[in-house]
């Protein structure tokens, strides 16, 4: 089955989109990118702009120093020129300007400021103060700021091998916390009624570090699997969720309580583990035989983080 236009129009810029992430240690060209889109190349400069709300070139340059940023502060080992190289910059020093301009601080300084061994209410910790984070964490790991400092590491974390898996996902962009919630009552949940899709996995992928990335610019998908001959309608578009090795951890509790579960695998787990971050999204997993109580609101998930030896 064919999409309708406005579904086609967006699963094209949502490929822009992919691509760009993809591929920011590489040249990223407004006639390249328009072919992704399948876009001429003569108008896609302004049909971005007025979906994205930024132009082409202000967008490429903000994913790559927001992402140079988060793996700083993930990735303990990589210095700021091999940050630098990965996000396509030509030299340290070139980041270094476009890091200060975006941040108002050099990189190394950044990641100082950034360093989650800190206390919570240590005033040198930098925080985004009007972006709250969905469940305390966000795809890069950074830990809610107000979490109680240095618990015991979590005991059920489970090393886990998945498969990849394609989902419908339907996309929300703005500040996290009760809007998400806001966003699956009122969006997400109906569509997968209608589509008859309760009986299938579902997932909640936050894309974007609200301690890093503005508000207005924090992405976060509903998702739920599919056949891989689905044809996504109503604004939901259709792309794989990598499969690999992932360090789960099995929650149970009610909605305040997930934050310090988050917390605890990324700031207690996690350094100790030999293992850190890569580039795959981390994801809460629901599947369809997990627990839900419609008296208290308590539920169960497995928190999946992706997993790359340190």
């Amino acid at each position: 089955m064919p999409r309708d236009s406005r579904s086609e129009y967006e699963w094209r810029m949502h490929k822009v989109l992919t691509h760009i992430d993809d591929h920011l240690d590489e040249a990223l060209d407004l006639a390249a990118l328009a072919d992704v889109a399948h876009f001429s190349a003569y108008h896609f400069h302004r049909l971005f702009a007025a979906w994205a709300g930024e132009t082409l070139g202000d967008y490429i340059r903000r994913r790559r120093v927001e992402v140079g940023a988060l793996r700083l502060a993930t990735q303990p080992r990589l210095s700021v020129l091999e940050a630098a190289v990965s996000v396509g910059f030509g030299s340290g020093e070139a980041f270094t300007r476009a890091f200060r301009a975006h941040f108002g601080s050099a990189p190394s300084a950044w990641r100082a400021s950034h360093d989650w061994s800190l206390p919570c209410d240590d005033p040198s910790r930098n925080s985004n103060p009007d972006q709250i984070a969905l469940h305390g964490f966000t795809k890069n790991g950074s830990p809610s700021r107000n979490a109680a400092h240095h618990q015991e590491p979590p005991v059920n974390v489970q090393l886990i091998t998945r498969s990849p898996v394609t989902i419908a996902y339907l996309r929300y962009t703005g500040p996290f916390g009760a809007p998400v919630g806001a966003f699956w009552a009122e969006k997400a949940a109906p569509w997968i009624g209608a589509h008859k899709l309760w009986s299938h996995a579902r997932y909640g992928i936050s894309h974007d570090d609200p301690s890093i990335t503005a508000p207005e610019h924090s992405r976060y998908d509903a998702c739920v699997e599919v056949p891989d001959d689905f044809v996504p309608d109503g604004g939901f578009q259709k792309t794989v969720l990598p499969g690999g090795r992932y360090a789960a951890l099995r929650f149970q509790g009610l909605p305040e309580e997930i934050n310090d579960a988050w917390t605890r695998l990324m700031r207690d787990w996690l350094p100790a583990s030999g293992f850190q971050f890569d580039s795959r999204p981390a994801f809460e997993y629901y599947a369809p035989d997990m627990a839900f109580d419609e008296k208290t609101s308590a539920f169960e998930c497995d928190i999946c983080i992706p997993i790359a030896p340190l």
